[in-house]
């Protein structure tokens, strides 16, 4: 039996050509998937939501829950805690924020809700006026008109002659 001899750098070379070719690969469909409308819009929508969600932070903390405080009491929701003792440590359960939290998601899917309504209510009406406004078939002109007149009578003509034999 013969032993084979390899060529330690020929073999590397090979091995660097094929995963140099399998990451260029990837990197090339990496750039198609990113450069896809849907991607984009996404990223946008991520960040234009993280944005709201700020704004609707702001407005609960601010604005809504002072009132609701105030309106049951004067109470700051921030604050409600209950102490428990575990063992030799006390730890605070902080449901005031947990209810700020829920009145903030609460705030936030109705905003969503009220604007998904609003847009599918516009996309219905263009879909509508689309298919109110179907396009009519373009006229022909009088030359047109002649030359489907003549094939008409030529189809006419064969079949007579077909018929004929």
């Amino acid at each position: 039996m013969k032993k084979k001899e390899i060529n330690v750098q020929e073999e590397l070379k090979k091995g660097l050509t094929t995963a140099g070719e399998k990451s260029k690969g990837f990197i090339s469909e990496f750039k198609q998937f990113i450069a896809k409308g849907n991607v984009m819009d996404l990223a946008v929508g991520v960040i234009i939501g993280t944005a709201f969600s700020n704004i609707v932070k702001s407005l609960t903390d601010n604005i809504l829950m002072p009132l609701i405080g105030a309106i049951i009491g004067g109470i700051d929701f921030s604050n409600l805690s209950v102490p428990i003792k575990i063992w030799k440590e006390s730890i605070d359960l902080n449901y005031g924020l947990f209810i700020q939290s829920t009145v903030d998601f609460l705030l936030t899917a109705f905003c969503i809700f009220v604007m998904v309504k609003i847009i599918n209510g516009i996309f219905r009406k263009k879909e509508a006026e689309k298919k109110e406004e179907k396009p009519e078939p373009p006229k022909k002109s009088d030359e047109v008109l002649l030359l489907e007149e003549i094939r008409d009578l030529l189809k006419e003509q064969n079949e007579q002659k077909k018929s004929g034999k």
